[in-house]
């Protein structure tokens, strides 16, 4: 089965207060052979960049309005007169508080929807083509 990667390279701006934020360098990732997820990379100035995976629908939703509890959390607001979508990240090692264009993040969401439509997502796991190889054992 031919699997699909659908990238996208924007700026995330990481927010440190209120008044002031620093540009991150960032890749969003989106693979059919992994459907329920998404990837994002910050490209922090280290040796290895930063990842994190969530759910694809956790930030399908958090573009619309507020989602998410625990490590993950996402909403839309606007700064400044844009639309942007926060998305506030918790780990053992830290908390971070990143803002995202809307627009970009709407736009690579639908590319993603458009290679796996919602509801499908199972199908691209062939979760039952193995259980019907299993069960005729």
């Amino acid at each position: 089965m031919q699997h699909t990667v659908v990238e996208r390279e924007l700026e995330i701006r990481l927010v440190l207060s209120p008044e002031r934020s620093v540009p991150v360098p960032a890749r969003l990732s989106y693979r059919s052979d992994d459907p329920f997820a998404v990837h994002v990379t910050f490209h922090i100035n280290t040796d290895h960049p930063v990842e994190w995976t969530f759910a694809r629908e956790l930030l399908v939703e958090g573009v619309f309005r507020p989602c998410g509890n625990g490590d993950v959390r996402v909403w839309p607001t606007k700064v400044d007169g844009r639309s942007v979508v926060l998305m506030a990240l918790s780990s053992p090692d830290g908390d971070a508080l990143l803002q995202a264009p809307a627009a970009q993040v709407s736009a690579w969401l639908e590319r993603t929807l458009r290679v796996v439509p919602p509801g499908s997502e199972g199908e691209q796991l062939g979760m039952d083509d193995a259980l019907a190889q299993l069960l005729a054992r």
